[in-house]
């Protein structure tokens, strides 16, 4: 009767078990889609616009005007905070030099019309290199993200130029990323990143966020092309799925964006911690 009773108990707690871990997925994934609003609002423009011809203005121009006012929408509700926005618009910056550089070198192209081409590059490209500033800046916020064992400032600072320039040098020089995928490796070997869902904390290893983060913005590359956000030379006559070796562009990138939301969100934590140290004292 005991071992019964024992058995009985045992299945419950495991169906509880499995009931909790679900409901945390799903809390997971709604941080993760409220995260998500300002990507979701470019890929659901792309798709509006490809089917349905707007008047007025080129499609480039309206889905600059559409990205504009979503950024301002954001953060006159409170979903980005101003110290946010300092932060996307650096990368609005970092990824519209990188796409002139890319068009100017045959990369991809923007094929349509718009009067806010800039060197053959529409100004509402720098968006999509923003959204993903956006998203890493809300998940970090609503998943309450801490950084364990993170490296000494200048080396992630160097390591995140590095991977930069690798993008304009290898077009000159020799192409040294996967030089640069091992010095990532090993310089957050033993870093783990610490998130949040429903008041329990769970950890990662850098490295595997790296990746995760990577292989879905691969994804979102595939959807872009396919509603004409830009061209491969490869899909100019129709489109094709992009190459599974532009996951590896796509993870420094986001390795580099991680990097940069890091070290300022450090920055500014320090930055914060020894004002309220003053406010102490001075009490």
């Amino acid at each position: 009767m005991n071992r019964t009773m024992q058995l009985g108990s045992r299945k419950k707690l495991k169906g509880w078990s499995m009931v909790g871990a679900f409901k945390q997925l799903v809390r997971f994934g709604w941080q993760q889609a409220l995260s998500c609003v300002f990507p979701v609002v470019i890929f659901a423009s792309l798709a509006l616009t490809q089917v349905i011809s707007l008047p007025f203005l080129p499609r480039y121009d309206w889905l600059l005007v559409i990205c504009i006012l979503m950024q301002w929408w954001m953060l006159r509700s409170g979903l980005e905070t101003r110290d946010e926005l300092k932060v996307i618009t650096l990368f609005h910056l970092i990824g519209l030099a990188l796409e002139i550089f890319k068009v100017h070198m045959g990369s991809w192209s923007y094929p349509e019309e718009g009067y806010s081409k800039v060197l053959g590059v529409p100004l509402y490209s720098g968006f999509m290199y923003a959204s993903v500033a956006s998203y890493l800046c809300q998940a970090w916020r609503r998943l309450n993200v801490e950084l364990v064992d993170w490296p000494p400032f200048w080396t992630v600072v160097s390591l995140a130029a590095a991977i930069y320039l690798n993008f304009f040098t290898h077009h000159y020089w020799i192409d040294v990323r996967w030089w640069l995928s091992a010095a990532v490796i090993i310089l957050f070997w033993k870093s783990w990143v610490i998130y949040e869902v429903g008041g329990i904390r769970y950890r990662m290893p850098i490295a595997l966020s790296f990746v995760l983060i990577g292989f879905f913005i691969w994804v979102a590359e595939n959807i872009a092309t396919f509603f004409g956000a830009w061209e491969y030379p490869n899909q100019t006559e129709t489109w094709s799925l992009v190459h599974l070796g532009k996951v590896s562009s796509w993870l420094l990138l986001v390795i580099v964006s991680f990097l940069i939301v890091a070290t300022l969100k450090r920055v500014k934590g320090k930055d914060s911690s020894k004002r309220n140290d003053r406010i102490v004292i001075h009490k």
